[in-house]
């Protein structure tokens, strides 16, 4: 289980137990270095591989399970937010942005700024997780 830590820029592992839902053993597996950014959404591609989207780096950072950074996709707007797969293959990688905290003059750089992005890198993402809801008890 993944778990971003914007201010300490960081990406951290846990331990998951899949039958009692417990996390242990936390642990950084991603240092974001602060001229490149702050982690701010994240997803995994089917390779198990993290895509990270980087408030104020302008891009979506893929990094493997032990933390070394694979592939960089670049955004035309600083402010990435966070990032899925989708399409009906899986293969697209919609990235999200904003414009909050960015001047005119570099809203009039990076007029995309705000707009959601598409690419396809090369992968597939995982399917969603499903989950089901108990059952009520009167």
């Amino acid at each position: 289980m993944y778990y971003i830590d914007s201010p300490k820029r960081t990406v951290d592992v846990f331990d998951f137990d899949a039958q009692t839902g417990a996390i242990a053993n936390r642990r950084a597996v991603i240092e974001i270095p602060e001229d490149a950014g702050v982690p701010d959404g994240m997803t995994l591609d089917a390779g198990g591989r993290i895509w990270v989207a980087l408030w104020g780096g302008g891009a979506v950072c893929c990094y493997s399970p032990e933390g070394r950074l694979e592939e960089v996709v670049e955004v035309e707007a600083p402010q990435t937010t966070s990032c899925c797969f989708g399409g009906e293959d899986l293969g697209v990688l919609y990235i999200t942005s904003a414009r909050e905290g960015l001047t005119a003059e570099q809203v009039a750089g990076a007029p995309d700024a705000g707009g959601v992005f598409a690419v396809r890198p090369g992968v597939r993402g995982r399917a969603a997780n499903r989950y089901r809801r108990a059952a009520r008890t009167a």
